[in-house]
């Protein structure tokens, strides 16, 4: 079995792909998956699934809902109920290697931790093969209360750090012309993380194209000031004046700059 919320939910059973034809399962499921090993208490579920205005015989509806979501992991492959029931909710238990979010997380740490032991192209491995599992954004079309809200959030930051330290992995590989591209589409997309503008002001420079790097900067401080009345962070700063002065430190792509 396979449970996937790097974009949209799906289970994988033996047979492929299981269809959910039910908002209000996959909601369910959704929610149970994201607390995975932690008891759901049956309010918080009802609140996740409905809001603020369930039926009026929401508790029974909870009942069905989870006896035909056991009915479907069964039919895909599941030993036994993975779904628990607890006096105050329900319990999901599934291996780690099960879920993809724990996956991401495994792969993700490993990056991270090759990255602070100076092991760039393990860190480049590791955390391109986290980012390989995502498919789109988290969970898709699922939508629900603040359990689902928060955890949407929480892995989209993941996701945004996890490409950060892989680019620094790469800049430290010396793929700095491989990535511009990349950093222009980034820095488009997240207009207001400056990590992503120094990572490619510091790409720009080291391909010769100084003008473009001091244009970016400009492009970032506009932005900053325009949408939050901001300068630039100290480490844009940094960078601009390294670039200005053609420090060599900008080769190494020192954090300490």
């Amino acid at each position: 079995m396979r449970y996937e919320v790097l974009g949209p939910l799906r289970v994988i059973g033996e047979g492929g792909p299981v269809l959910i034809t039910s908002q209000k399962i996959e909601t369910l499921l959704a929610t149970l998956l994201v607390r995975t090993g932690q008891v759901v208490p049956t309010d918080q579920l009802i609140v996740e699934i409905w809001g603020q205005e369930p039926p009026a015989r929401v508790i029974s509806s909870i009942h069905v809902y989870i006896s035909r979501l056991r009915k479907l992991l069964r039919a895909a492959g599941a030993e036994g109920s993975p779904i628990v029931t607890r006096p105050s909710g329900y319990l999901l238990r599934i291996g780690e290697e099960e879920f993809d979010a724990h996956s991401f997380q495994n792969l993700a740490q490993a990056g991270r931790t090759h990255v602070k032991e100076g092991r760039f192209e393990e860190a480049a491995k590791s955390l391109d093969a986290a980012l390989a599992l995502w498919r789109g954004p988290v969970l898709g079309d699922v939508h629900g209360g603040s359990i689902i809200r928060g955890f949407v959030t929480w892995f989209t930051e993941l996701r945004a750090e996890c490409v950060e330290l892989l680019i620094n992995a790469q800049l430290h590989l010396g793929m700095h012309r491989e990535l511009v591209g990349w950093l222009y589409s980034l820095t488009s997309e997240h207009p207001l993380r400056e990590e992503f503008h120094r990572q490619l002001m510091v790409a720009l420079y080291r391909c010769g194209r100084q003008a473009d790097a001091l244009k970016a900067y400009q492009a970032v401080r506009s932005t900053l000031r325009d949408e939050l009345g901001l300068e630039p962070c100290r480490e844009l700063q940094k960078i601009q004046h390294a670039i200005l002065t053609a420090d060599a430190r900008l080769d190494q792509f020192s954090a300490a700059l």
